[in-house]
């Protein structure tokens, strides 16, 4: 420990030599000549021998003198009343604080002393008076001083043994062992554990104060485990164990299962703090700051607030990365994200949210340094494909999934997927170039987050249904298409899926063009649709028939010409 001075020395030997804390204040700077201990109005200044100003809570407890504070009770001294070189009286006190109450004020002003440490976990209550003694002496015998005053002691209620009644088939069924009841009073009498009453089978002991953890009788008992020993108590040659409940689906074996896909193509999985920076939701229009769940003792600025989402967790990782030479990179993360419920009160349970989230954050090249292969940067498409295999692997049939445009301040130029009962999977797309720039981020970075429950429960009613491989072989038919640019390739195979729901197995696209020679505000899209009948070989007629229907629709429900 830092040497300060002899009477501060004495009382930091007395806290570990017994560990009751003392505080020495400057009989001098006690004004009024009184020691008041009480709460102060909340917002009120004061500052500590840190020399930090802090301001103090309406249950902060106090030592004050008649005019002002001059310790933050239990935890921290006054600047203005500490023992200096200067000093020639000294004013000794020693007390047992509530636990709870310390705890409280060292977290609200994020102090840690050893003076805190020993009273959030409890002090002896009956030792302070010899502590006190013990100190005087200390300094009389030290320091040079004088014992001046008689001591003022302020016990009205002595704290009195803890009465528990013990049985002794409990004890011999919760340690596995039955102990001899000769041996069991030898333990508690070395505890300082007094037996005072005994009748068939039960003990009526009286457990001292200073033994603040011990207050029911499975610590009576585990005390007398403790000293008895864990290493005598043998396991038994049978051993009975309850039947635990698996959750179907398994959740975990599910999580692991995705992860390890990610692994195999090339993702790393990050593990990130649900604490964040609640100023990251100040301007948030997609995760407004009410609904932030803020912490009443942060630790720091940095960490003041829950999580809403994981997209800054991932910025933060691909920003360290990039600094330190990685710019390539596959990462994502499973996480819990937290939310004030807008319609329900912040003081109950129900008015907070807490759902799991599943995040994949791609950026830069996805091939390079390959010699028979041109570098290639990451795209939407490669996130989209990433994000799909997640549901094929679970069983969901991303066919009658819907795609959604979904733009907002965090993301641009993205989609929100569906499955077929409205709910949503995931959003994806490329974060928003306003939110790089506040990352001192210069490259796109592509972000998918998954409502991971969502999509375990559907994942759960998947239903695996097992056919013939068909004898008949499939047809490919090409169309291509003229469309107005705001209509997507996701509403050609919806329609296409819906018109012809027996033959038509695939539609894909393989072709965009843009041009002046299609007209302003055009588009040509070119399209293959697989056929098959598993039952005979398609004609050319109902082939064509099929075609034809198509075409038809998409001219009648989306404008389109043939080209």
């Amino acid at each position: 420990m830092t040497p300060i001075n002899n009477v501060v020395d004495i009382t930091n030997f007395i806290l570990h030599e017994m560990g009751q804390p003392l505080h020495a204040f400057d009989g001098d700077k006690i004004k009024g000549d009184k020691i008041l201990v009480k709460t102060l109005r909340k917002g009120t200044k004061f500052t500590t021998l840190d020399e930090k100003e802090r301001e103090l809570d309406d249950q902060d407890l106090m030592i004050c003198n008649a005019e002002e504070g001059m310790c933050i009770a239990g935890v921290f001294g006054g600047i203005d009343s500490g023992v200096t070189g200067k000093t020639t009286k000294i004013f000794l006190e020693s007390a047992c604080f509530n636990p709870v109450f310390v705890r409280k004020t060292a977290r609200r002003h994020t102090l840690n002393t050893d003076a805190s440490f020993r009273f959030e976990r409890g002090t002896d209550p009956n030792i302070p008076l010899y502590a006190l003694k013990r100190a005087a002496l200390l300094i009389k015998e030290v320091a040079g001083g004088a014992v001046s005053s008689e001591i003022a002691d302020i016990y009205p209620e002595p704290v009195k043994h803890h009465d528990v009644e013990l049985s002794l088939a409990h004890v011999d069924r919760l340690i596995g062992k039955k102990i001899e009841s000769s041996q069991i009073r030898k333990i508690l009498k070395a505890l300082d554990i007094d037996v005072v009453a005994e009748t068939e089978g039960l003990w009526q002991v009286a457990v001292p104060p200073y033994r603040v953890d011990v207050q029911r009788e499975a610590d009576v008992i585990e005390e007398i485990l403790r000293v008895y020993g864990y290493n005598n108590v043998e396991a038994p040659h049978k051993l009975n164990s309850t039947i635990v409940f698996a959750e179907k689906p398994n959740i975990g074996k599910l999580r692991n299962t995705i992860a390890s896909q990610l692994v195999g193509a090339g993702f790393a999985e990050i593990m990130s703090n649900s604490l964040t920076k609640a100023a990251y939701y100040e301007k948030s229009e997609s995760f407004p700051k009410k609904q932030v769940v803020k912490l009443a003792n942060p630790l720091s600025s940095d960490l003041n607030g829950m999580r809403q989402t994981l997209i800054f967790n991932a910025l933060e990782a691909v920003r360290h990365n990039r600094n330190r030479q990685n710019p390539d990179l596959r990462l994502f993360e499973f996480g819990n994200c937290y939310s004030l419920h807008p319609a329900k009160p912040a003081s109950e349970v129900k008015g907070y949210k807490e759902d799991e989230k599943l995040a994949l954050v791609v950026t830069g090249n996805i091939t390079s340094g390959i010699w028979n292969s041109e570098d290639r940067k990451v795209s939407f498409f490669d996130l989209k494909t990433w994000s799909y295999n997640i549901l094929e692997r679970l069983g969901i049939d991303t066919q009658n999934c819907k795609e959604l445009p979904n733009e907002n301040d965090l993301i641009s130029e993205g989609l929100k997927i569906t499955a077929a009962d409205g709910k949503d999977l995931f959003l994806m797309g490329m974060v928003h170039p306003n939110l790089l720039k506040n990352f001192d981020i210069d490259e796109p970075v592509y972000f998918t987050e998954m409502n991971w429950q969502t999509i375990v429960k559907a994942s759960a009613k998947k239903t695996v249904m097992f056919k013939e491989i068909s004898k008949f072989p499939e047809v490919n038919r090409d169309l291509a298409l003229l469309l107005n640019k705001d209509v997507m390739f996701s509403q050609i195979k919806e329609l296409a899926l819906k018109t012809e729901k027996k033959l038509l197995k695939k539609v894909s696209l393989f072709d965009v063009y843009e041009g002046e020679k299609l007209g302003a505000g055009k588009k040509s899209y070119a399209i293959s649709f697989t056929l098959q009948d598993t039952t005979k070989t398609l004609k050319d007629k109902q082939i064509d028939k099929t075609m034809s229907n198509l075409t038809r629709v998409f001219e009648q429900e989306l404008g389109a010409h043939l080209r």
